[in-house]
């Protein structure tokens, strides 16, 4: 096949979410059949990326600037929605319909993992939290028994400095048929009904 270099781009590709040893060959063929449209602008921007792109000190984002271009706009509603990863933070602002800031915990609680709240980005939130409250808090954390742990931890953990705290909805997504969804996403959409 080829030298210890194209070995060495195969088998990094093929370690990323998503992809493995065949599709990571695909990829690496393609780019170096397109050598001067895929493969060198992909490297400048791999390049560039690691140089410049950093964590956000305030919320936890990743971006080139700190703070973050979300932390740093004027506009944002003061509201923080709390998120287990940045993946969870891009995907909110896709969606275009919320405007505040973020707070992203780097994980869940888990008792099997051995992840504690010291292994997340509590402490930080609290700080922030009280040294400029928000007007709500949004529980934006994943519908698994981990996130409904660190929902319930982080709910009673805020509690006490009395600012409004929410939590994203739960049940039947849009276009779910009732007859493939689970039997825990049903009695969640069931108990938390609403009127018509």
């Amino acid at each position: 096949m080829g030298g210890p270099e194209l070995e060495r781009l195969i088998n990094l590709f093929a370690k990323l979410p998503g992809l493995g040893p065949r599709s990571a060959r695909r990829i690496v063929l393609k780019l170096l059949r397109e050598r001067e449209t895929r493969l060198l602008p992909l490297a400048a921007a791999l390049q560039a990326v690691a140089e410049s792109v950093r964590t956000c000190s305030i919320c936890g984002n990743l971006d080139s600037c700190d703070p973050c271009s979300i932390c740093a706009a004027p506009a944002r509603e003061p509201k923080i929605c709390v998120v287990e990863t940045v993946a969870d933070l891009w995907a909110l602002e896709r969606a275009l319909i919320y405007r505040g800031t973020y707070h992203v915990l780097g994980g869940t609680l888990s008792a099997l993992a051995g992840r504690g709240p010291e292994d997340l980005a509590i402490a930080p939130l609290l700080t922030r939290l009280q040294s400029a409250p928000p007007t709500e808090i949004i529980l934006a954390l994943p519908a698994t028994v981990d996130g409904a742990a660190t929902t319930h931890y982080l709910a009673e953990k805020l509690k006490p400095l009395n600012i409004p705290i929410s939590r994203l909805a739960q049940g039947v997504p849009m276009g779910g048929a009732l007859e493939v969804l689970d039997e825990g996403t049903l009695a969640t959409a069931l108990r938390a009904r609403r009127l018509a």
